[in-house]
């Protein structure tokens, strides 16, 4: 398990910075610069942003200082909100965006595991219909058309809640429900492969003709081994959900880090963009190894090395 670790930390890092260096140099490849715009600014006043920054240094130069900025964990300033560093933005933001992707994360698991169970258990049945109905719903219809849709029907018909400014759990509801859609619909489909496949086992059938309860035999013998898929899509799912939907924040006004990020592409804001690819890579990475040695926990067939 140790060595296993090492390994998996080690091609983590490595990763990381193969990320950086490609966001550094793509940022770099992109026309124009972080402060063009379609205002004309002055030559005088370009020159003087320019050498503030360090723009105006050879490239190599400029990696060199980024790529040792974030070995510090100094993710540098942003060019376009004035006076704060991209450290401070995703500090105010990704708790924000965590509170909804955990609401949504919940709801996910909440709804999704028992819809596959009742789905497998009852296979060809009108629950398996109905339920694979929904998920192919949930997979196929976007996310923003399922929060505009939300949004038209409960905040601006009935009145329940309100959108675009940020009030705590109670804005949070009807973005999170849009985050969970597709989660939902998937984690169904993986839970009802899963345990399709498991029933078929030969230690199932012992189970059942020892005598055990249906309900033993699902719960107790086949649901562990049924949500090892369900566990593997856990990693990059958490990392998504926790770091926001840049499309459901921006619909529902939530200040999250996927407006952020949004915002900074629209602005060119270099440091940011990088700023958060880096962070959802480094969390992506974290939550992979997560799932991975909880994978191997629950499931005695996998060795770590």
């Amino acid at each position: 398990m140790k060595k296993y670790i090492i390994q998996r930390v080690s091609s983590g890092i490595l990763t990381l910075f193969v990320v950086i260096t490609l966001t550094f140099f793509l940022m770099r490849a992109i026309p124009g610069g972080p402060f063009t715009d379609e205002r004309a600014i002055p030559s005088y006043v370009l020159e003087n942003l320019m050498k503030q920054y360090g723009l105006n240094d050879p490239v190599y130069i400029q990696y060199g200082r980024y790529l040792w900025n974030v070995l510090n964990f100094d993710l540098g300033p942003s060019y376009r909100y004035e006076g704060m560093t991209v450290n401070e933005i995703i500090a105010s933001s990704f708790p924000i965006s965590c509170i909804v992707g955990s609401i949504a994360l919940t709801i996910s698991l909440v709804l999704g595991i028992p819809a596959g169970i009742i789905s497998a258990l009852k296979r060809n049945k009108w629950q398996d219909r109905l339920a694979m109905i929904l998920a192919t719903l949930g997979i196929t219809i976007p996310n923003f058309v399922i929060a505009t849709a939300l949004v038209y029907i409960f905040a601006y018909n009935l009145g329940w809640v309100s959108v675009g400014f940020w009030e705590g759990i109670s804005t949070a509801v009807l973005p999170a429900v849009t985050l969970a859609g597709y989660p939902t619909a998937f984690i169904s489909r993986l839970t009802r492969s899963g345990m399709l496949e498991i029933m078929q086992q030969d230690y199932i059938r012992t189970a059942y003709s020892k005598g055990l309860r249906e309900r033993a035999v699902v719960y107790i013998h086949a649901l562990k081994n049924a949500l090892i898929p369900v566990i593997t899509y856990l990693g990059p799912l958490i990392a998504g959900i926790l770091t926001g939907s840049f499309v459901v924040e921006q619909v529902f006004g939530i200040p999250g880090l996927g407006t952020f990020f949004v915002t900074s592409i629209t602005n060119r804001d270099y440091t940011m963009i990088m700023g958060v690819t880096i962070f959802y890579s480094a969390l992506l990475v974290l939550l992979n190894l997560i799932a991975d040695i909880f994978l191997a926990l629950i499931d005695p067939r996998i060795k770590l090395k």
